[in-house]
Formats: C-alpha cells, structure tokens, sequence
C-alpha cells in the first residue's frame, strides 16, 4: 500500500494539472479532463484531486462507486452542518461506477460547476477499459454479476442521458446540484492511505474551511447497514435521505407528494408517511392506502414502491432497475418496529 502511494505521487507529479472548464464544449474522453494519471483505469487521482466516499451512498443496482473531487486552485468549500456543501465554481465531482465485486469501469458521471451552472457529463468505458467517451445520449450495456445475498443477475445496464441526471439533480426551481456531499456523509473515514476522517482531512488540505476542529462536533450519517454506527430509525432515516430526499423534499421535484424522506424532517409524522394517503401515486399504490403503516410494511405505499421494479411504481423511478434486497429488507424492518396504528383514519374518498 505505501509503494502504491508512493507510485501515485511519483506519476502525478509529473503530469499537466487539471484545469477548469467553465463552459461547453467539453472533451470528448474522460482521459482529456487530467483527474486520473496513469492507466486510466486504475483511478490513479491527479494531484490536487481527492477520493471521497459516503457513509451511506445511493443505490444504483449494485454498482461499485469510487468518487473523486477536485477544486481550482485557490477556491474552498465552506462548512455547513446541514445541506449539500457549497463547492466553487469550477469544481469537479467525478463518480465511476463498476460492475459489482469487479474492476472492469462501466461508466463515469462528471459534474462540473460551469459558469452557468451544474451540468452532468456521462463518460462510458470502452471494452478494452482504456478510456471512457462522453455519451450524452445515455447508454444501454449488458452486465450479468452475483449480488451479495448470492442473486444471479441478468442485467440491461441503464447509463442515464442528460435529462436523466436533471430527474435526480434538478430542484423544483430547475437548478441542478449534487446529492451526496453534506458533513454528514463525509464525517467518516477517507478511501485514502491512512483512512483519516474526511472533514478533518480536507479541512487539513485546506480544500474545507470553518469546520469544528473535531469531527465528533459534525453531524455523522451512519452507514446503512452497519448496526455498530447507529440504531434501526437512524440508518433507514439516513437510507431513505439519500436514496429519496433529493425528490421528496420541499424542494425537490417530489414536493408536491406531501412526503417529506429527509433527515431533518422531525415531529411531522405525516410528512415522514405514517398513516398520509397517496395525493397522486395512481398505479404506484399497489392499492395500498397509506405511505406508512405503522407495523405493517407489506401494507405500506413506501415499501411497495421500494421493492418494485415495475415501471410507474418503482421509487427511485430513475437510477436502478433492481430491488435493493438489503434495503428493502432495512426499511421492513423499521415499518415493523413502529408503534401505532392508522385504523382512526377515514378512508381515501374516490
């Protein structure tokens, strides 16, 4: 691991910075934006770019996600508690997906802060995984791979176009935006040698200003499936944040729903879905009554549409065409643990 690291330093150094791109047109090969060095594939980062990861990421039909960061030179990303951090103009939010349990690349998404905005750049890896070429049409690739529950899986492998990375990073206001780094999701240990905490790290690389000097003073998410970081309510409030608050939010495309899946919503039980009548789910339903019924999961709206593949059910309706087994397992479980009951609640009229 140290020779590694040593290797990396070695070939960066000797490799032509990155540089921002504020504006189209935007290269055509991954390789031409400078981020990795090195046999493309390996990931090798550039000099000044970072490996990030989330304590718990989003689920994107069992693809491995490494994810890189970089920033122009003399810009830093404030501190907030709360939120998606701020990142300058100019920077690069690089996240490339493999084949599950594989090193073979099947995609990388950029998102770069152009001098108009967020704008999402979908890059595909050719066979021989020598380069990855802009395709803002999307893509379609067969994958067959092993889940961890040991699920054998035949799968047509949805690279999203443009327009698709707007369902997902598009507010109610057309504005796109990342979802996945908040201080919650980066108080955690960093991919890089050594696994230094992230906050503290990048504070430490003066890419992060204003932080707490201690990362037990941030708020953590835990990961999802590990118990040992945090109870039942609080990895299945954290799995249904980052999987489906980026639309069910008040600012998200999903506001008009009435179901509110971020963290910070707290004391409204019917925003959370406890006992709350679909506005308009249509099929979606599965002719179920409630988003959440209090310990009963297989009669909840949420947990139907999470366990879904069906189009015009599932939810998330972008991004995966499988069930999250794991997941949906996590989120059972917490339906089921509830207390309560929605007996006292009049049916839906229609």
């Amino acid at each position: 691991m140290i020779l590694a690291a040593l290797l990396a330093v070695v070939i960066g150094c000797g490799s032509p910075p990155v540089t921002p791109i504020l504006a189209a047109p935007f290269p055509k090969q991954l390789s031409a934006w400078g981020l990795f060095v090195g046999d493309l594939a390996d990931l090798t980062p550039n000099e000044g770019v970072e490996p990030y990861r989330l304590n718990t990421p989003l689920f994107s039909d069992y693809a491995d996600k490494d994810r890189h960061l970089w920033l122009p030179e003399g810009t830093t990303i404030p501190y907030a508690a709360e939120g998606v951090l701020q990142l300058p103009q100019g920077a690069v939010i690089a996240k490339t997906f493999s084949a599950p349990g594989t090193t073979r690349r099947i995609e990388t998404r950029l998102m770069v802060h152009t001098a108009s905005g967020w704008v999402g750049l979908p890059y595909v890896w050719d066979e021989a995984q020598q380069d990855a070429t802009l395709r803002l049409a999307g893509a379609s690739l067969a994958l067959t791979f092993t889940t961890p529950s040991g699920d054998s899986v035949a799968l047509d492998y949805l690279v999203p176009d443009g327009n698709q990375c707007k369902g997902c990073h598009e507010t109610k206001t057309d504005v796109m935006s990342p979802i996945g780094p908040s201080a919650r999701q980066l108080n955690g240990p960093s991919p890089a040698e050594g696994g230094e905490n992230q906050l503290a790290r990048l504070s430490r690389l003066g890419m992060l200003t204003g932080a707490p000097a201690s990362p037990d003073d941030a708020p953590r998410a835990p990961v999802w499936d590990d118990p040992t970081t945090g109870d039942l309510d609080a990895r299945a409030r954290t799995y249904l944040d980052i999987n489906c608050a980026h639309c069910h939010s008040p600012d998200g495309p999903g506001n008009t729903s009435g179901l509110h899946l971020g963290v910070e919503v707290a004391g409204d039980a019917r925003a959370l879905g406890l006992c709350k009548p679909p506005i308009a789910a249509g099929q979606g339903s599965g002719g179920r009554r409630f988003s959440i019924v209090p310990g009963e999961p297989e009669a909840s709206i949420l947990l139907h549409r999470l366990a879904s593949t069906a189009p015009g059910e599932r939810m998330p309706e972008l991004g995966r065409a499988l069930s999250h087994k794991e997941g949906v397992e996590l989120v059972r479980e917490w339906i089921d643990t509830m207390p309560g009951a929605c007996e006292t609640i009049p049916p839906t009229p229609g």
